[in-house]
């Protein structure tokens, strides 16, 4: 199975050239990390960042470059940085090609739950709700399982919900999954994953075809 930044490189071949993309925590981040130098990507963060590049390196940080998650970034040349009424216009504008998510859930509708889980204490929805509400292609990079072993992709999701049928596609640990009307469609496997395994670890409904071919990562 994959770990947290081979989720991320799976996702980054989903980025295609000239796409303006938003960029969620956790997982998410990790994708600028992968983008081939061949296209011309412009990174977006709500907090009011455009043309963000990979990580820095330790020693290299600048404490007042960060993204919406509060973890020093790096950009490019050409990028600009603006307030957040903007940042939000070009979001609800969708100006935006991709947006890329984290979850805690997943249902097999295309609901997300990814901001709250009720009795801990939260910092606030940030811009999620306006992401999923104005984003046309959401994918979801994240666990196929909590660290019980339970499924996060579900039938119906049990935390507050955070946007409502707008979920396009998942990238797990374990496989790639569409989400289509009749649920999670399975499209690949991580390397050395069976799709038992991935049936076993998928509480939604699950559609397999013929010959599903490993992730070329």
């Amino acid at each position: 199975m994959l770990d947290k930044n081979g989720i991320a490189k799976r996702i980054a071949k989903e980025v295609k050239d000239g796409y303006y993309v938003n960029l969620g925590i956790g997982i998410p981040t990790l994708v600028a990390n992968f983008v081939r130098d061949d296209i011309e990507v412009e990174f977006q963060s709500e907090n009011g960042v455009l043309g963000m590049g990979p990580f820095p390196f330790e020693g290299d940080e600048d404490a007042d470059i960060i993204n919406a998650g509060k973890q020093t970034i790096t950009t490019l040349p050409g990028a600009s940085f603006f307030d957040s009424a903007m940042s939000f216009s070009m979001i609800r504008g969708k100006h935006v090609d991709l947006t890329i998510l984290g979850a805690m859930e997943v249902a097999e509708n295309g609901d997300i739950a990814n901001w709250k889980i009720p009795g801990r204490m939260v910092k606030g929805m940030g811009g999620a709700m306006d992401l999923v509400a104005s984003a046309e292609n959401i994918i979801v990079a994240m666990m196929h399982t909590n660290k019980r072993g339970e499924s996060k992709l579900l039938k119906r999701c049990s935390l507050p919900l955070t946007g409502v049928g707008c979920v396009k596609k998942v990238v797990t640990n374990l496989a790639v999954l569409e989400v289509t009307k009749k649920g999670f469609k399975l499209l690949e496997r991580a390397p050395g994953v069976s799709v038992e395994d991935i049936k076993n670890a998928t509480e939604g409904h699950l559609e397999i075809g013929d010959n599903i071919p490993e992730m070329d990562i």
